[in-house]
């Protein structure tokens, strides 16, 4: 088992922050906001990681507060701007390792929703997108390095549910050489995700999902499990909440999300 309490595990933590999916979900849907309109969405996320390695035991624990923010250029692309406050401590048997806190990286992001079928409810999107090293790699808040990203998203709207498939590619640089020389730098991601409209205005989402494991010498890949709940107030206000699990050790083994979402 390989030990995760590092500035790589530090790094990842909290990355769904930076997913910018429809809270609370990872897993984005295909749609734009519209020529003009916006949207800015104020997220929350607390995890918690723990595993032992020959007789010692390690602990993570990090909260995120993160602003996202996006622009409708056109009906069909959206301009997308993120970036995340994060804290996070270390303990190792008890002891407190590490205890650092600041901004994360800079994510820009653009959403092109290329094919869009109304009779089928069928569309697809494609978000490509940068981090910009703005937090500090020192404290295992960035990576030091400009990154970029590629996601394919397909959106199927159905009566009662809403379904979500993305397939994701990032290509991540570090400016540390340690977390370089032990850091995966091509990474994988698929995920589907479902929304289940209960009422008119409660949904019931889930979302499940694979990646590529950051740590270059491990065997097995992060995967998660996600179950959550969006209400919408009005037209322009959305509150949510939602649980993620790990299901294996790789991942994160358990986070809290919670957010809201404003569109003007």
């Amino acid at each position: 088992m390989q030990k995760k309490i590092s500035l790589l595990a530090a790094a990842i933590l909290l990355s769904s922050t930076q997913a910018f999916a429809a809270m609370p979900m990872l897993t984005d849907d295909s749609g734009t906001q519209g020529k003009g309109h916006s949207q800015i969405e104020i997220g929350v996320e607390s995890a918690r990681d723990k595993e032992s390695e020959e007789n010692v035991s390690y602990k993570m624990t990090g909260s995120s507060v993160s602003a996202t923010f996006t622009y409708g250029l056109t009906d069909s692309i959206d301009l997308v701007a993120g970036m995340p406050w994060e804290w996070y401590t270390e303990k190792e048997d008890g002891v407190k390792m590490a205890d650092e806190n600041g901004i994360g990286d800079l994510a820009l992001q653009i959403k092109w929703r290329f094919y869009n079928n109304e009779d089928t409810g069928f569309s697809l999107a494609l978000k490509p997108g940068i981090t910009i090293p703005t937090g500090d790699e020192r404290k295992g808040l960035g990576t030091g390095k400009v990154s970029g990203e590629v996601t394919l998203i397909a959106t199927r709207e159905a009566e009662l549910a809403t379904f979500h498939f993305n397939l994701g590619y990032s290509h991540n640089e570090y400016r540390l050489d340690e977390v370089s020389e032990a850091s995966e730098k091509d990474i994988w991601r698929a995920s589907v995700a479902a929304e289940l409209n209960v009422t008119d205005k409660l949904r019931a989402v889930g979302d499940i999902g694979i990646g590529t494991n950051e740590e270059r010498e491990a065997d097995t890949h992060p995967a998660y499990i996600l179950g959550g709940f969006i209400y919408g107030v009005n037209d322009h206000l959305d509150l949510d909440i939602g649980i993620k699990a790990g299901l294996n050790d790789p991942e994160t083994d358990t986070a809290l999300l919670a957010g809201m979402t404003m569109r003007f």
